[in-house]
């Protein structure tokens, strides 16, 4: 008997270490990688490079949103894959580039492995999104909340280029020609199918500050 209690100790002694090193752990790691690739990333815009190849993927763009604080400035990289995701910000395959007419698709984690869009539902329309690329800083102003639209992760309307709810609910302006963003993340704390959503629109640009 003593024995099987030994063992569920140690048992519950490891569950609880990785259940702490996923919801704490990952961040810190993560956070070192997002600020490694910030630099990065700068470095190679002094260069005249549009993007900076790093270990954690392709990073093209720093992600500003104040809402979450002056010193919030998360890396954008190319693609979705657990790697990019684990560092930052990813931008979908299908995504329009940041100022182009279309529809700028961002995906980030909401808890673990750095969490950039944990506050997602404090996010507020008329809050600016910034994304900071060599030349031009793009801004973006959410036309929906943070908490207005969950989706299955099937939904992938939400990426299309003028994205249009199929129950009719939630979306953006109807209107051709827009430059738009949309973000996704989950829509749970824990784990989740489903994804919360927010759309913006472009608003205004500036030349990025060198």
């Amino acid at each position: 008997m003593m024995a099987a209690g030994v063992v569920l100790i140690l048992g519950g002694l490891a569950v609880g270490g990785y259940v702490g090193w996923q919801y704490w752990g990952t961040n810190v790691i993560s956070h070192r990688h997002q600020t490694a690739a910030v630099k990065e990333l700068r470095q190679a815009w002094g260069e005249g490079e549009a993007s900076a190849k790093t270990k954690f993927g392709t990073a093209t763009a720093i992600i500003e949103i104040p809402r979450f604080g002056a010193s919030y400035a998360v890396p954008a990289f190319s693609g979705t894959s657990d790697t990019v995701l684990a560092s930052g910000f990813g931008v979908y395959a299908s995504s329009a580039a940041p100022g182009e007419v279309g529809n700028y698709t961002l995906a980030a984690h909401r808890v673990t492995h750095g969490q950039p869009l944990r506050r997602m539902k404090d996010l507020r329309v008329g809050d600016e999104i910034r994304v900071v690329t060599r030349l031009t800083t793009f801004v973006y102003t959410l036309t929906t909340s943070g908490s207005a639209l969950t989706v299955p992760f099937t939904g992938t309307w939400v990426l299309d280029p003028l994205p249009q709810n199929p129950s009719g609910g939630v979306q953006p302006a109807q209107k051709a020609g827009q430059a738009l963003l949309t973000l996704t993340t989950c829509a749970e704390l824990f784990h989740t199918d489903n994804r919360l959503v927010a759309f913006g629109v472009l608003t205004s640009s500036y030349p990025t500050a060198g």
